[in-house]
């Protein structure tokens, strides 16, 4: 299986299976579109107008020698692995704790309800907090690098108990022989200078949520008042990427129907100071006014193109940023496991609700069918998990047969299940976007590999 695309000027063809990514010329572009159905002197016929006989021969050879070397056309090596991945036995390594099942902002995309997940407004105990990691330091077994997400509604009003989460999980790393690495995402409307000091001190990861442009940001993401953020949360934002040099934060927003042009959107925050940046496409019922609907998918499809090509202007300009979505690994990239089933949800990751409920990830909190027990009880619904473990890209059609399959890993379980009412459908808008990011991320690469 391959894929090729013409974008800023590049011919580039994906061979699905091993990775490789190739730059041809016209002669070998135009040659693939017929090289699996057609025999060669079929093949010249078509292509003789267009092409001399010598390039059509140099070109025929090239791809006979990438198909030898299994450059092309290359045999799935994944499939025949994958009763390896069922039977992996995952263990839990990463939590989201829901610290704080309320917010000070009144988002109108929001999924869980301005914070309340389907249920009422409440914050985490430390006690919960405590028996969420002792919880996690038994499931992970003898695995030693641990990960703990703080989440809400909004961390920061319950900031207390982030800290004495925190200095516990610190206090008992050498004599469980465990490393944890914390992340919190927050609407910065509590951001102050003692709460970023110890987030810089003690979070290796910090989200910022902004939408871009304050007209943007504003519309979607105003306060309890109906009063913009923008204002008071960019400055205190910028302060924070700054002070960790520009690395291990990122600005997230998320784009609507509203702002299509959301390209606008991401270059703006660029432009402000930041050096990482993830915009990401709303997922919600198509009846909402803000929706992202499929006729809307020809220009973001632009919005994507032109971001990237902004992106090498910004870079020779020496304004260089990262957008999240365009970052890919092209000689490594993620382990067997990762390819095949994504990130985890269900029996990796596992969410925690403040009064301790565990859920496969954030997205499903609150949904009872899909409680998977507790912090004092553990896991009492291994089935749940279960449906979980099962998932991977060969187990769903549409992903078995499709080109950017090792790259997405068969999309956001979640979204699959919100928009379709179950897993083995993946949500197509979001696929089709993703599989343009993923295009978009390859010509990145290759644009960089070409200016070296």
């Amino acid at each position: 299986m391959i894929h090729k695309y013409n974008m800023n000027g590049y011919n580039i063809v994906l061979d699905i299976n091993s990775g490789a990514v190739h730059v041809v010329d016209d002669a070998v572009y135009s040659i693939l579109d017929y090289y699996e159905n057609f025999s060669k002197d079929d093949i010249f016929k078509k292509l003789k107008d267009k092409f001399n006989k010598n390039t059509l021969e140099e070109a025929f050879s090239e791809i006979e020698s990438l198909k030898n070397d299994k450059l092309l056309f290359s045999e799935d090596i994944y499939e025949p692995l994958i009763d390896q991945v069922k039977n992996r036995n995952p263990i839990v390594k990463a939590l989201c704790l829901h610290v704080a099942h309320d917010c000070n902002l009144k988002c109108g995309y929001c999924f869980a309800q301005e914070g309340e997940y389907h249920g009422r407004r409440s914050l985490m105990s430390f006690e919960v907090g405590k028996k969420a990691i002792d919880f996690l330091i038994k499931s992970s077994k003898a695995r030693k690098n641990l990960e703990i997400d703080f989440f809400g509604g909004e961390p920061l009003m319950n900031f207390d108990v982030v800290k004495q989460i925190v200095e516990y999980a610190k206090s008992i790393e050498k004599e469980k022989n465990k490393n944890f690495r914390f992340t919190i995402t927050t609407n910065g409307m509590l951001l102050n200078e003692k709460i970023l000091n110890f987030i810089n001190e003690n979070m290796h990861n910090v989200v910022l949520s902004l939408d871009g442009r304050k007209e943007v940001n504003d519309k979607m993401r105003p306060d309890m008042g109906g009063n913009g953020s923008y204002d008071k949360i960019v400055p205190r934002f910028l302060k924070t990427a700054q002070s960790r040099n520009q690395k291990n934060y990122y600005v997230r927003g998320t784009f609507t129907g509203y702002n299509k042009d959301f390209s606008e959107d991401v270059i703006h925050m660029a432009e402000l100071g930041f050096k990482q940046i993830s915009v990401e496409p709303v997922v919600c019922e198509p009846e909402k006014e803000y929706s992202i609907k499929k006729e809307d998918l020809p220009q973001l499809f632009e919005e994507y193109e032109k971001l990237a090509k902004k992106m090498l202007e910004m870079k020779k300009e020496n304004k260089e940023f990262n957008f999240f979505h365009f970052m890919i690994d092209l000689t490594g990239g993620p382990c067997v496991s990762k390819r095949l089933v994504g990130c985890g949800s269900g029996t990796e990751y596992l969410a925690v609700t403040p009064t301790g409920e565990l859920y496969p990830c954030h997205q499903f909190v609150g949904m009872e069918d899909f409680k998977l027990g507790d912090v004092d009880n553990g896991i009492v619904k291994p089935e749940i998990r279960e449906k979980f473990e099962n998932l991977n890209i060969y187990t769903k059609p549409a992903c078995k047969k499709c080109w950017a399959k090792f790259y997405c890993s068969g999309g956001c379980c979640a979204n699959s299940y919100n928009m379709n009412g179950n897993f083995l459908e993946p949500y197509e808008i979001g696929c089709e976007l993703q599989k343009k990011r993923i295009e978009c991320a390859i010509m990145l690469k290759v644009a960089q590999m070409d200016e070296s």
